[in-house]
């Protein structure tokens, strides 16, 4: 037994859970992103409370001793353990949970699926791993720059079923011989496009481009854009984009999906894959897109930092806009209660006028890695190692996420997924076209996004200028890099 004084308070505890809490705590302080370290700071007392035998006014009890006891036995029987999914991805929440209940019912073990709200998952991650016992078993990083600051959570699997489960061990996000994630979806993205709309101005009398092979560079995607915008009427449109809305559950589409296109390319030019210095060699090319959806599009310019996903996607189900930049997650969304059909859909590589356009593809990756919590009891981890094995092995697990939510898996067991972005992206691959690589999970941090996705909102507005976009996106990138590196 020891005594802790901490802000005034006394209060004895026992020493094992002392030893647990101060590990715990040891581990989120050395987190980097300095919110972590509130949090850890925050919760502290709250901890300590919750392991004391007595003390800050309480009676002595055997809680501890009991709990001490059914953790012992929980390690002892792996099948006792329960799943907590910290989601990332809130388009395929509905489908999570009904895959959660389907494995409870076939194996009696509790599942619980939280999604974390559109731009928050880092946020939300922080405040529920400060909840030791309680925080969750399974979560994401998005790769080196997330595995950064959460390695001390994340249990080596280079050992399990999933892993052997993978087509390739480059979907393992390895470091000093460890695997600490394994990539569970690999996903595409472009601008997705109503076929009939766009069918509709290639016929009319305005159309400059006459057919979709056609409309295959930033030039072209321009004068395309531009006609539909000037004769919206004609075509029964609001305009040619869907809003590029600036709230939250949108805003990443732009800072972070958007954004990859001039990284790739100042990448591809420099023969590197990383920079602690972004030249930011393209960021004319990344101005004059964004101009292209900001001034082509259903609403006005100074509207866009309150226009969310949701409207992004209505306005694009409903036939008020032509192009809607996003990825293969949104195939659920779009065809839901038949909204559309997969003959009215279509994705487009973003072009934004750098390289060989006309053989260029969409942007192919993955930032979607599962990690087991090395904290979770051992059942606990045993249970969610089972689970996520479970999905990617079974056949309700395997097409849930094939068709449900619309997934291509990299593993053995993986089905061929109906989503029809899926098939642009083959397609394109077998056509020739290089797919645009996944970059921003070298991004140094989500302020760094956050900085961007600001700058680019007050562009938008008419109340920044351009130069403040540089700023955020060369200086502070330099800025966060260093950071992360202490």
């Amino acid at each position: 037994m020891i005594y802790y004084k901490q802000e005034g308070l006394v209060c004895l505890y026992a020493m094992p859970d002392v030893f647990r809490v101060n590990n715990f705590l040891e581990k989120v302080i050395n987190v980097k992103k300095e919110t972590i370290k509130r949090a850890a700071a925050v919760t502290l007392a709250a901890l300590m409370a919750g392991s004391a035998l007595a003390g800050c006014g309480g009676n002595s009890s055997s809680s501890t001793d009991s709990k001490a006891d059914s953790k012992t036995e929980s390690k002892a029987d792996a099948t006792g353990g329960k799943v907590y999914y910290l989601n990332f991805k809130p388009e395929q929440d509905e489908a999570w949970q009904a895959l959660a209940k389907k494995y409870t019912e076939e194996t009696g073990t509790e599942v619980t699926v939280v999604t974390a709200a559109e731009g928050t998952y880092e946020q939300t991650l922080t405040s529920e791993m400060a909840k030791g016992d309680e925080a969750p078993t399974l979560f994401q990083v998005n790769g080196p720059v997330g595995l950064a600051k959460w390695e001390d959570f994340c249990k080596d699997l280079k050992d399990t079923d999933i892993y052997k489960q993978l087509t390739s061990t480059d979907y393992a996000l390895e470091k000093d011989g460890k695997v600490y994630g394994i990539a569970y979806v690999i996903e595409s993205y472009g601008i997705i496009y109503n076929k009939s709309l766009l069918n509709k101005y290639f016929e009319s009398d305005f159309a400059t481009v006459k057919k979709i092979d056609d409309l295959n560079s930033f030039d072209k995607l321009k004068t395309v854009a531009e006609e539909i915008q000037a004769n919206a009427d004609a075509l029964g449109v609001k305009g040619a984009f869907t809003s590029p809305g600036m709230d939250s559950s949108s805003d990443w589409r732009f800072k972070t999906h958007l954004a990859n296109l001039p990284i790739y390319f100042e990448y591809q030019a420099d023969g590197i894959s990383d920079t602690d210095a972004i030249k930011g060699t393209y960021l004319e090319n990344y101005k004059n897109i964004w101009d292209l959806y900001i001034n082509n599009t259903t609403c006005k310019p100074t509207e866009l930092a309150s226009k969310t996903g949701a409207e992004s996607e209505a306005e694009f189900i409903n036939g008020e806009a032509v192009f809607f930049q996003n990825g293969s997650w949104e195939y659920g969304a779009v065809t839901k209660d038949d909204a559309m059909k997969d003959d009215d859909l279509g994705m487009l590589p973003i072009y934004i006028g750098v390289g060989d356009e006309a053989n260029q593809g969409l942007c192919t990756g993955t930032e979607n890695y599962w990690c087991v919590n090395s904290e979770a009891s051992e059942a606990n981890q045993a249970a969610t190692e089972a689970f996520i094995n479970w999905c990617v092995t079974s056949e309700t697990g395997t097409k849930a996420m094939a068709e449900d939510m619309g997934f291509v898996i990299p593993f053995k067991a993986a089905q061929e997924s109906q989503n029809v972005f899926v098939k642009a992206d083959k397609e394109y691959t077998d056509a020739g076209k290089k797919p645009v690589s996944w970059n921003f999970t070298t991004m140094p941090s989500e302020d760094w996004k956050n900085g961007v996705g600001a700058a680019l909102t007050q562009y938008a507005a008419g109340t920044g200028d351009w130069d403040a976009v540089k700023t955020a996106f060369v200086d502070n990138w330099k800025t966060e890099k260093e950071k992360a590196g202490e």
